[in-house]
């Protein structure tokens, strides 16, 4: 029997890399099992030494696990560029977030809020320094576990404002996505592969990457809230 391509991703690419790896296998390429995680535990893991065929986090952390040599040289592929969107629990008001200044006084009118620990979180977190906020909502910010959705917090009613990946919140039940941010603050995150570097499977995982970076994948990306890299 055929061994399968074993991987590792983030929560944001969860569901995209789900579909494209089915679609991948209908076609006669193999089994492929991807298992995901946060993306900060996938990392460390990674850097750690387990082994993985393959690695999907965003591109910053790809580039830092092939500088610390636990994938391989050149193989960073990027596969998709991901916006952040804005959520509340469903039913609740609506705050409008059309523009920059709408969304730092939702912020502000905010009891709670919640965001990733990922690159878009860091990013946020900066946001709010520019914006003079930060030491006034620092107490009414609620850090996610990583691997736990922020818009499961939001659903359950821990938090009142979620920031995340669109692609992580509009799956979800029980939330109501309010938009992406505004063009004047979008964070784009680009989610990048790259292969292991003992992996014996290393060709296979290459025919994987080229189909998930083919024409082929582009509506399922579209359909999961992310762009074609």
């Amino acid at each position: 029997m055929q061994s399968s391509i074993r991987g590792i991703s983030s929560m944001a690419t969860r569901q995209v890399l789900a579909e494209l790896t089915a679609a991948f296998e209908r076609q006669g390429g193999g089994p492929v099992a991807i298992e995901s995680v946060g993306g900060v535990d996938a990392a460390k893991r990674v850097q750690g030494g387990e082994p993985f065929d393959v690695v999907f986090l965003a591109s910053n952390s790809i580039d830092a696990l092939i500088a610390g040599g636990a994938l391989a040289a050149g193989s960073r592929v990027d596969l998709v560029r991901s916006g952040v969107a804005i959520a509340v629990r469903a039913g609740a008001p609506r705050p409008d977030v059309s523009t920059e200044a709408a969304v730092r006084q939702a912020v502000l009118d905010a009891p709670n809020l919640s965001y990733s620990t990922g690159p878009s979180g860091v990013h946020l977190a900066r946001l709010f320094e520019t914006w003079g906020i930060a030491e006034r909502i620092k107490d009414r910010i609620v850090q996610a576990p990583p691997g736990v959705p922020v818009g499961a917090l939001v659903a359950r009613g821990d938090v009142a404002l979620g920031f995340q990946q669109l692609s992580e919140l509009m799956h979800l039940d029980g939330i109501e996505v309010l938009g992406p941010l505004p063009p004047a603050i979008q964070i784009l995150t680009t989610f990048s592969a790259g292969i292991g570097i003992n992996s014996p499977r290393a060709d296979a995982v290459r025919r994987l990457l080229d189909f998930m970076r083919s024409p082929a994948a582009d509506e399922t990306k579209r359909r999961h809230g992310m762009e074609p890299a």
